[in-house]
């Protein structure tokens, strides 16, 4: 499975694309945010387990207090795992390859 995780809404309901690099990460980000249906939240590294988030929510991120930013942070760490999760155990049941995020 790919190191990052780029996470994003659509219609109330998270979703992820998977990326190899950061790099790739920041331009699918870029990508969301052109997208008027989906809404980006950020990019979750499965290896540190760290988050960063969408320029605009950093800035909110930013102007909380600490213990809002510990909440926030938990919940979309908790969120990304989460998904991760589901995906490894759909690829293990085999299930098809979901539709593409551009489609």
């Amino acid at each position: 499975m790919k190191r990052f995780s780029v996470i994003y809404t659509l219609k109330k309901q998270y979703y992820q694309v998977y990326c190899a690099t950061l790099e790739e990460a920041k331009a699918v980000l870029q990508q969301l945010s052109g997208k008027k249906d989906r809404v980006p939240i950020g990019i979750y590294d499965a290896k540190t387990e760290l988050f960063s988030w969408e320029p605009r929510r950093q800035d909110k991120y930013d102007h909380a207090d600490i213990e809002e930013q510990g909440k926030l942070g938990n919940q979309i760490i908790s969120i990304a795992q989460a998904l991760r999760y589901r995906d490894m155990e759909w690829q293990r049941a085999g299930a098809p390859s979901r539709l593409s995020l551009f489609a």
